[in-house]
């Protein structure tokens, strides 16, 4: 059997209403086995997740992260996507794993934002002037044509370099905008809940480990929080972690994760409501999102 090698000209095949329905397909089929290995070397991370996903298939997804690489002129992360046969175990394909993460990444967070955001929203604020950030604006564009973005980041020479409005006062910018994404390396919040106000909705994709956090805790205790995935987010993220740990919010306050999409309450209830949702990823989010590729892939 031959291996597919898909790499980065996938991507001209790929839209974003298509990844999103086939995160919400993936999510009807029977719950995924996931798991994760870390490795560590100093700041040098070596990260495999892995799911299997019963009438999808199987991924692999293998990163190294070294933060001296940048140094080098060199990617910080780097990897490989394997994607299995579901019933024969059998490899498929090597997908690209930078198109994976990508779209994955901003797949995960426009499938919330479609789900929790209001329909009228048009100003939309990128927190952070990285690579998620500047995939966000892409997946955010193709729900909310007439969308309105402006950027804050420490650095102005980075914002300035998305090409779009620049904030120079974070607190009024939260205030002013409708749909708020959070996609920075932050330890400490970067947003207070005070600054919140009614109808808004929060996409937060940057805190990822036990000591980062992006919103403070009057912002949990004030939103509906939702989660994309309860085993990937609740005890693996500061986010979670600290609002759990001081009493501001409670497990049974998670709204839902993306398996109560097909139940309905993964929904935004009023216009006024202040929503959040947490992007923890996983590997089976890796998973459908690199079979939607190869499904893709395959049509051409």
């Amino acid at each position: 059997m031959t291996v597919e090698m898909i790499g980065p000209e996938a991507e001209a095949l790929l839209d974003w209403p298509g990844l999103i329905a086939a995160l919400e397909a993936g999510h009807s089929l029977p719950r995924a086995e996931i798991n994760d290995l870390f490795l560590y070397r100093g700041p040098d991370v070596l990260l495999d997740r892995a799911a299997w996903i019963e009438g999808l298939g199987a991924l692999v997804k293998v990163a190294t992260v070294v933060p001296g690489n940048k140094a080098r002129g060199l990617p910080n992360v780097n990897g490989v996507v394997n994607l299995f046969n579901d019933q024969t175990g059998l490899l498929e394909a090597l997908v690209d794993f930078h198109l994976v993460t990508k779209w994955k990444t901003a797949g995960d967070s426009l499938l919330s934002a479609s789900k929790l955001a209001r329909k009228d929203a048009k100003r939309f604020l990128l927190v952070g002037a990285g690579t998620v950030a500047r995939s966000m604006q892409q997946a955010y564009s193709a729900l909310w044509p007439d969308a309105q973005f402006m950027v804050w980041s420490r650095s102005r020479a980075t914002a300035e370099a998305m090409g779009l409005p620049v904030a120079d006062d974070l607190q009024s910018a939260v205030q002013a905008a409708d749909v708020i994404c959070t996609a920075t390396m932050a330890s400490e919040p970067l947003i207070k809940g005070d600054w919140l106000r009614a109808g808004q909705h929060l996409d937060l994709i940057g805190a990822y480990n036990p000591r980062m956090r992006e919103v403070d805790d009057a912002a949990m205790a004030r939103a509906r929080v939702f989660v994309d995935s309860r085993a990937t987010t609740l005890h693996h993220i500061g986010e979670l972690i600290e609002p759990l740990k001081s009493g501001a919010l409670r497990e049974a306050d998670i709204q839902g994760d993306f398996y109560d999409i097909a139940q309905g309450s993964y929904a935004r209830q009023s216009e006024d409501e202040i929503t959040i949702a947490k992007n923890g990823g996983g590997a089976h989010l890796d998973l459908m999102t690199a079979a939607y590729i190869q499904a893709k892939w395959r049509a051409r």
